[in-house]
């Protein structure tokens, strides 16, 4: 834990000054900074609205937000953990979801307790796979995962937009999207899950059950990566490949074991849009998910605690901008990107921080 914290120390660091440097860009456009940041914050996660009644739209919608960006971060995770750099998230995400909505749409006789997890395994699967080509590809023929996965995203938008508009969609139906799966196949949302508790969760937020299977797969990941011999092999190949290799791990099976287990857990996305959320394939829903997966990876340290950390930041930042846009006079909600852009800039130059600065330090002291 102590580890864990003093890593997260350089990331916390990066979100302070970005915040500063945004709120020197505020003052620029001539609008009060700690305004600003109040009602982005506490849109994000305040107790009470403008009447001072308790509510849980601020927290709930931050949770949902963050929900897809735990995934995709944690997918990202996975393969940096060994040396690789998924930029298909965004595609294998999109695989997920068809797939989870499929498995809604085809079977529809089943009972909700085996549906569900069908929808889950398919969108892992269809995830996997998707991520276990690149995988393949680098390990086979050493063509390098970067132009492989940013292939394999166009590859799946194309497929997938073919197959809604001309099998799957209703004819009447402008909209890209598929039919509604039957509810046997929908997850709980919270409303549902606490109300035995007697707790009054509004409907109408549509945080669900994938986000506790988002805090399990952080946990799970957690025990893979530090308590098991397979993630021990995996962290070995990114660390040091030809060192692994000389200890007998086969760099080529981590490589394809990475990428796939990668693919599998961003298509989980697809749990919380098509089972939790929409209750259909939604084309052009991922909203950039897994390009943002891989800032929340960098930002988290690779660790699944801090990537969930990161999710919820940014999940805060996405629900505080839309209360940004419309309750200040000149700053519009493209700050979130600014602020998340400035971010993973302080992240990028740890290594100026931590090598150059620290070097330059003793020799202006002896000046």
């Amino acid at each position: 834990m102590k580890t864990l914290l003093r890593e997260l120390t350089f990331p916390l660091i990066a979100v302070i000054a970005a915040f500063i440097i945004g709120g020197l860009i505020i003052l620029a456009i001539r609008d009060n900074p700690f305004e600003v940041y109040g009602i982005l914050l506490n849109s994000a996660f305040g107790l009470f609205d403008a009447r001072g009644n308790f509510t849980f739209d601020n927290w709930g919608y931050t949770l949902f937000y963050a929900t897809p960006l735990i995934f995709t971060g944690l997918a990202v995770a996975i393969a940096l953990r060994c040396g690789l750099l998924n930029i298909g998230a965004e595609g294998q995400l999109y695989m997920g979801a068809f797939a989870a909505a499929w498995v809604g749409l085809t079977f529809t006789g089943l009972p909700s307790i085996i549906l569900v997890p069908l929808a889950i395994v398919g969108a892992m699967v269809a995830g996997g796979i998707w991520g276990a080509v690149p995988g393949i590809l680098k390990a086979r023929f050493g063509s390098h995962e970067v132009i492989n996965t940013i292939m394999m995203n166009f590859i799946a938008l194309g497929l997938l937009s073919y197959l809604v508009q001309y099998h799957f969609k209703e004819p009447s139906d402008a909209i890209m999207e598929t039919h509604e799966i039957v509810p046997a196949g929908r997850l709980a949302r919270f409303y549902t899950l606490l109300a035995p508790f007697g707790i009054n969760f509004p409907y109408r937020i549509p945080l669900n059950a994938s986000f506790l299977l988002a805090i399990l797969t952080c946990v799970l990941v957690w025990v893979f990566l530090w308590k098991t011999k397979w993630g021990y092999e995996l962290r070995a190949v990114g660390a040091n490949p030809d060192a692994a290799e000389y200890a007998g791990i086969s760099v080529k099976k981590q490589i394809i074991l990475a990428m796939a287990l990668s693919g599998a857990i961003a298509g989980m996305v697809g749990i919380n849009e098509v089972l939790g959320y929409r209750y259909r394939y939604y084309h052009d829903f991922g909203a950039s998910y897994g390009f943002t997966g891989i800032a929340v990876a960098l930002l988290g340290r690779n660790h699944p605690f801090g990537v969930l950390l990161a999710a919820i930041l940014f999940g805060a930042l996405t629900r505080g901008g839309l209360f940004v846009d419309i309750f200040t006079e000149n700053v519009s909600k493209d700050l979130v990107q600014v602020l998340q852009a400035i971010i993973i800039l302080f992240v990028a130059m740890e290594y100026f921080f931590r090598g150059k600065l620290l070097r330059l330090i003793p020799q202006l002291a002896t000046k």
